[in-house]
């Protein structure tokens, strides 16, 4: 699994106006841009709680410009949530390889291992001001819950009606699962998909 590539924004264009209009709002639109760049950078980078001034200091802009376009670091992160969000559509909507439900559950984590190496410094910088953030505990239980509604439309009956393998599936598809064989157990990416492969494929296998 290769290294996760920095989530990068993207600044639309904006719709024909005034030269004089025109010519502001883009700079504005660039400002905010590179303004959430700094932000997604900074955490990649292993700042889990970047100040304003920092901030603004990466994007090039002034402190005031920072608080012009969000009224608070809550705001910030919402908007750092949304592009990571925009991100990973791609990879949570490809459609499966497998046919049988067995397979897709395999499939699963290998999927979500691709997703989780990819957001786990936002995450793990999220977990730290989930508490509070009212805008990071949304985003949390959304993600959570759309785990879990993929993994039940992915279920046969028979897993749905054992709830005690529905549970410990979901667990095994966590970030928080991936985080533990990744972070305290040190394994690499691949060694963590052949522990995941490994506990969920003998789970299912048992139905």
């Amino acid at each position: 699994m290769n290294a996760p590539r920095a989530i990068k924004v993207e600044v639309s264009t904006p719709a024909p106006a005034a030269p004089e209009a025109d010519g502001r709002r883009r700079r504005s639109q660039d400002s905010r841009a590179r303004i959430v760049q700094a932000m997604l950078e900074l955490v990649h980078a292993g700042e889990t709680s970047p100040a304003a001034e920092l901030v603004a200091d990466r994007a090039k802009v002034g402190l005031r410009t920072v608080f012009r376009h969000f009224s608070d670091m809550d705001s910030l992160y919402r908007e750092m949530s949304a592009v990571i969000e925009a991100e990973l559509q791609g990879i949570i909507s490809q459609p499966f390889k497998s046919a049988d439900w067995r397979g897709r559950m395999v499939e699963l984590v290998q999927r979500r291992s691709t997703v989780y190496e990819r957001i786990a410094p936002f995450r793990r910088a999220g977990d730290i001001h989930r508490q509070r953030s009212q805008v990071l505990a949304a985003d949390h239980a959304r993600f959570v819950a759309l785990g879990r509604e993929i993994l039940r439309r992915e279920s046969p009956p028979e897993l749905l009606r054992d709830k005690a393998r529905f549970e410990a599936l979901d667990m095994l598809l966590s970030f928080d699962a991936w985080n533990r064989l990744r972070r305290d157990q040190g394994l690499s990416p691949r060694r963590t998909v052949e522990a995941l492969e490994t506990a969920v494929a003998a789970l299912v296998d048992a139905l």
